[in-house]
């Protein structure tokens, strides 16, 4: 019998909801790794890989901040879609400030680029896609696969070696944080926010803030989620929390409270973006005007907000 999930046509928020109403994430397609082995197919080389990302997309913005963090901009070259997500998919249109266009193949939306590695590919089409420029194919699309690929693949080319997001001694603690912070706080964001019945949405908003407040705990007890360190569980948690009080409390209606509540998130917010290189990560006006712009379903005028100023309450 053919899961309800895939007789849906059209984008994420028509796509990958179920027949209870709940939003379901689809799995990624492509999961080949990077090696440091100057023999392997896809050998850690500086200037052989490419990224393509939105900066509205917060799975997208985790590859951008290791990018940045490692130390990586010079070896791994980036293109920006538009962050307006039409029927089509993502483009890439360059007339908003920001997006690149697409200067290593030159296609003009990103689903070519799905079509050049996999001619007949029919699976979902998202960023971030880490691209091959030597192969001409995609080496993988799963954002938690690529951030651990720039982490540990690179050393030999990256500015940042000494910089470890996923240490061998907080492995085990880094696992189950990312397990509990990606249902309930990255996913959750957007099971709130895509719910199609009232019984989907309230059981994804009362998981959000159950697990809001676990983050708060702990933060008031330390400085990172898994200790003293920046890991890779805090890139991924705040890559939700940036786009949260612009987005999340009113757009997907995770309107409980604000980050800005949060005493001990909030100060944790703005140390990680004070950090070198992670502000230049962050472009806010792309993040908004994909959301209240694209999502129709949700904001049918199409109008844009213009605040809250996030990037000034964190001391930009």
């Amino acid at each position: 019998m053919t899961h309800p999930l895939t007789q849906k046509t059209g984008n994420t928020w028509t796509r990958q909801v179920d027949c209870d109403g709940a939003f379901v994430r689809l799995p990624t397609s492509f999961h080949s790794q990077i090696s440091p082995d100057p023999d392997a197919l896809h050998a850690a080389e500086a200037g052989r890989y490419h990224l393509y990302v939105s900066h509205a997309c917060p799975w997208a913005h985790r590859t951008l901040l290791v990018r940045a963090l490692k130390g990586l901009t010079s070896a791994i070259s980036v293109d920006v879609v538009h962050p307006y997500l039409t029927d089509k998919g993502w483009s890439f249109d360059t007339a908003f400030s920001g997006s690149t266009g697409d200067r290593v193949n030159g296609h003009d939306h990103l689903q070519q680029v799905y079509q050049q590695a996999s001619p007949g590919y029919a699976g979902i089409i998202t960023v971030p896609v880490l691209w091959d420029k030597k192969l001409g194919t995609i080496v993988n699309n799963e954002s938690s696969e690529i951030i651990r690929l720039l982490n540990n693949a690179f050393q030999n080319v990256c500015a940042h070696p000494e910089v470890d997001l996923y240490p061998e001694a907080l492995r085990a603690a880094i696992d189950d944080t990312n397990a509990w912070v990606y249902a309930d706080i990255n996913n959750g964001v957007y099971r709130c926010g895509f719910a199609q019945s009232q019984t989907a949405y309230d059981h994804a908003l009362n998981a959000l803030f159950v697990a809001l407040d676990r983050v708060e705990g702990i933060l008031l007890r330390q400085t990172y989620l898994c200790g003293a360190m920046l890991t890779e569980a805090d890139v991924r948690l705040f890559t939700t929390l940036i786009r949260f009080d612009a987005v999340y409390h009113t757009h997907f209606k995770c309107n409980r409270k604000l980050i800005s509540q949060y005493p001990a998130m909030h100060r944790y917010l703005a140390a990680i973006y004070h950090l070198p290189g992670v502000a230049e990560t962050v472009d806010m006006d792309q993040i908004r005007f994909h959301y209240y712009y694209s999502h129709r379903n949700i904001n049918t005028t199409g109008i844009v907000p213009a605040g809250p100023d996030v990037l000034q309450q964190l001391g930009a």
